[in-house]
C-alpha cells in the first residue's frame, strides 16, 4: 500500500518475554524509571532477561527520536531500591503498586504487559507481525472504535484480533499514548503512526503527528508528505506542502520523493498553475517518474512503456512555454513524444500557421516576489559608502516561515556600474545558501536583485544572518533611517545588527536595503 512505500523499516525488533504456566507461583521487582525519558515503566525477569517483560515488541530507545510530551512530567516517587521481576503470568504479585502512587505511572506499567491482560492483537502483515498485549479498559477509555469493538452491540469475543495493515512500531507508539499520554514519533514511522492514530480515531495522537510532519517538511519529502495528506484528509498539512512544493519546485520535483508519488499526485502537481520553476525541469520530473515508475510495475524501462504509464500526464507539461532551445535540446531528443509531435511543436515554435497542439499553450504563473525594504530613504556623498572587500550583514526574524529568494542590493552612485556581489544566508552561523554572481546598476537609487540558486525556508522566530560583499565601483548609494520592524503583507520582520558585518552596515543606515521573499 502506498503508505508503506515511503516508510523505511529501521526500529528493531525485540526479544519476545518467555511463556510459562499461567498459576506458578512468581514474584515482582519494580525497576523505578526517570519519568522524564519515559513514562512507561521497563520490567527485568529476575533470572537472565533485561528486556521489557510480557512484551512481544518494544520501540527501540536508543534511536535517534522527537519525544512530544502531552502532559506534565510526573516524578518517580520511589528509589530503585531491590530489583525484581514482573515477567508474563508467572507472578506472586509483590505490592509493586504502592511503588507508583500515581494512577498515570501505574497505567504506564501495563503498557505492552501481559499482567492483567485480557485481549491480544496480532499486528502486521503475515510473516512480519508481532503480538502485542492490551487491555480493553484502557483501550476504550482512549479510543471511541476499540470501546465499540469491545463493548459495542456488535462486540466479538475473540481474544485475539489481527490488525494486518498497520505497522507494530506505530501501534506500540498509539498504545504508548493511550496508557501513558506520552508520544515518541520518530521520522521513520511517523506516517504510519498517523495511519493508526486516523484508523482509531485517536485525533490528539494525529495531530501530533502532523504537527511533527510540517516541522520536518522540507523540498525533498514534500511531494511524498503531499499525497500522505491528501490521503488522510489533513488539508493543513496539504497547504504547507503546497508552499513548499511551490515556492522550492525546482528541488522538490528533482527529488527521490516525487517518484515515488502515486499517478493522481502527479496529475494534481502537473495542473499547478504557481509552480515556480522552467517547464523544462518539470519535463526531466515526470521522465524520471516514469522511470520509477515501470519499475514499480516490474515493466521494461522502454519508451513505449514511459508513455502508457504517463497516460495523460505527459499532456499536463506546458511543452510550448519552453524556449525553442530547450526543447530542441531537451523534450525532442527524449524519444517520449512521437515524431509527429515533435514535427508539430516545431512548427508552433517557427511557423505563421501554427498547428494544433494537445499540450498546454499558457506559462505557469508561479510566484510573486514580495520585497521587504528597510530604509525609509537613501542617498550618497562623495566620500561614501565604499566597500573595498569587505562584508555588509544584517540580521533578521520573521513571524511566519517564508522564502528566502535573494537581496535588493544598491548600485553606483556615479553612474553604470557593474558589480560582483557574494550573498550568504546562515542560521547560527551555518550556511544555508550563498551564491556568487554579477548584477549591473544603472546609476539611480533603485535597488537590484541578486538571487540565491534557490529559495531557503525561513522558520519563525529565529534570527537568520544575511550578508553582501561586492566589488565594483567604491562610491555606492547607502540607505538611511532603517526600521527595526517592517509589516510586509502578513509577515513582520524584525531586524538587528549583525557582529559580521565590518563595512558599517547596521538596523539605521548601509547597504542590503531588501530581502526577496516568497510567502
Amino acid at each position: 500500500m502506498l503508505l508503506f512505500k515511503y516508510i523505511q523499516e529501521t526500529l528493531k525488533k525485540s526479544k519476545k518475554g518467555g511463556k510459562h504456566p499461567s498459576k506458578l507461583p512468581v514474584c515482582y521487582e519494580i525497576v523505578t524509571l526517570s519519568l522524564k525519558k519515559k513514562m512507561a515503566a521497563e520490567l527485568y525477569p529476575a533470572s537472565t532477561n533485561t528486556n521489557l517483560p510480557n512484551n512481544s515488541t518494544t520501540v527501540n530507545a536508543t534511536s535517534k527520536k522527537n519525544v512530544v510530551q502531552v502532559t506534565q512530567t510526573t516524578s518517580a516517587a520511589t528509589t530503585t531500591a531491590t530489583q525484581q521481576n514482573i515477567n508474563n503470568n508467572n507472578v506472586e504479585t509483590c505490592n509493586w503498586q504502592s511503588s507508583h502512587p500515581t494512577l498515570r505511572e501505574r497505567n504506564a506499567l501495563m503498557f505492552n504487559n501481559e499482567l492483567m491482560a485480557d485481549i491480544h492483537f496480532i499486528v502486521g502483515p503475515p510473516g512480519e507481525s508481532q503480538k502485542v498485549p492490551a487491555h480493553k479498559y484502557v483501550l476504550a477509555v482512549g479510543s471511541s472504535v476499540f470501546c465499540a469493538m469491545f463493548y459495542g452491540d456488535l462486540a466479538e469475543g475473540e481474544s485475539e484480533i489481527h490488525i494486518p495493515d498497520v505497522e507494530p512500531a506505530a501501534f506500540l507508539i498509539l498504545l504508548k499514548y493511550m496508557y501513558s499520554d506520552e508520544i515518541d514519533l520518530e521520522a521513520d514511522t511517523v506516517l504510519a503512526t498517523l495511519y493508526a492514530a486516523k484508523k482509531y480515531i485517536v485525533p490528539a495522537l494525529a495531530k501530533a503527528c502532523v504537527n511533527f510532519l510540517e516541522t520536518s517538511l522540507e523540498a525533498k519529502n514534500a511531494c511524498v508528505l503531499l499525497s500522505q495528506s491528501r490521503l488522510f484528509e489533513e488539508p493543513e498539512l496539504t497547504q504547507r506542502c503546497w508552499e513548499v512544493i511551490d515556492a522550492q519546485a525546482e528541488l522538490a520535483l528533482k527529488s527521490e520523493g516525487f517518484c515515488e508519488i502515486d499517478q493522481q499526485t502527479l496529475e494534481i502537481i502537473l495542473t499547478r498553475e504557481t509552480l515556480n520553476t522552467k517547464e523544462v525541469v518539470v519535463f526531466e520530473a515526470i521522465l524520471n517518474w516514469a522511470v520509477a515508475e515501470c519499475k514499480r510495475q516490474g515493466l521494461g524501462v522502454t519508451t513505449r512503456n514511459k508513455r502508457n504509464v504517463l497516460g495523460k500526464a505527459l499532456y499536463l507539461v506546458r511543452i510550448p512555454t519552453m524556449t525553442l532551445e530547450e526543447f530542441a535540446d531537451g523534450a525532442a531528443q527524449s524519444d517520449i513524444l512521437t515524431l509527429e509531435e515533435t514535427h508539430d511543436i516545431f512548427l508552433w515554435y517557427t511557423a505563421a500557421n501554427k498547428p494544433k497542439l494537445d499540450f498546454p499553450l499558457t506559462q505557469r504563473t508561479g510566484l510573486n516576489a514580495q520585497r521587504c525594504h528597510r530604509f525609509q530613504s537613501s542617498a550618497y556623498r562623495s566620500n561614501q559608502w565604499r566597500y573595498r572587500g569587505r562584508c555588509d550583514s544584517i540580521q533578521f526574524a520573521v513571524d511566519k516561515r517564508v522564502f528566502i529568494a535573494g537581496l535588493g542590493l544598491y548600485g553606483s552612485s556615479g553612474g553604470k556600474a557593474e558589480y560582483s556581489a557574494k550573498i550568504e544566508l546562515k542560521r547560527q552561523g551555518v550556511t544555508l545558501a550563498q551564491n556568487l554572481t554579477k548584477y549591473v546598476s544603472d546609476g539611480s537609487s533603485s535597488t537590484f536583485s541578486v538571487w540565491f540558486e534557490h529559495p531557503v525556508q525561513v522558520e519563525q522566530e529565529t534570527f537568520y544572518t544575511v550578508s553582501a560583499i561586492l566589488d565594483g565601483n567604491e562610491l555606492s548609494y547607502f540607505g538611511q533611517e532603517g526600521m527595526t520592524e517592517v509589516q510586509c503583507g502578513k509577515v513582520t520582520f524584525q531586524f538587528q545588527c549583525s557582529s559580521d558585518s565590518t563595512n558599517g552596515t547596521g538596523v539605521q543606515g548601509g547597504q542590503i536595503p531588501e530581502l526577496v521573499f516568497y510567502a
